[in-house]
């Protein structure tokens, strides 16, 4: 594929329905703590291929008011298994998502991809409110 067979290939993603990431009050608001999660099973499609890539992705926020709730994060990420989706985007949708949810303090995502053709991407995004 040339670049001008990718553009737009990827233009709503920003638009996509998934499951809502649930959040509960945060008891500390008054200290700051991480909270780092990890998940080894995450799963989307490739758009230009149609194969399956995996990834591990690494969460780490400092919770405002809001803390994530886990089984609401987990289907989330669940929904990405049949989207066809460049790894870059992931880092950025999840992230984009998890801020609106839990408007956190700060917040990493790394996104750590299987190799594919003996190369291996990771994607790392930071936030930190203003």
């Amino acid at each position: 594929m040339t670049q001008s067979q990718y553009e737009g290939l990827q233009s709503d993603i920003r638009q996509w329905q998934t499951p809502a990431i649930e959040t509960f009050a945060n008891i500390y608001p008054d200290r700051d703590y991480e909270i780092r999660m990890t998940t080894a099973e995450f799963s989307c499609i490739c758009p230009r291929t149609g194969l399956p890539d995996f990834a591990e992705l690494r969460l780490t926020y400092v919770p405002d008011k809001l803390c994530i709730e886990l089984k609401s994060f987990k289907e989330y990420l669940l929904a990405y298994r049949n989207k066809g989706i460049f790894h870059e985007n992931v880092v950025n949708r999840v992230l984009d998502d998890i801020i609106a949810a839990a408007k956190p303090r700060k917040a990493r995502l790394e996104g750590i991809f299987n190799a594919r053709g003996g190369i291996q991407t990771s994607v790392v995004r930071e936030f930190t409110q203003s």
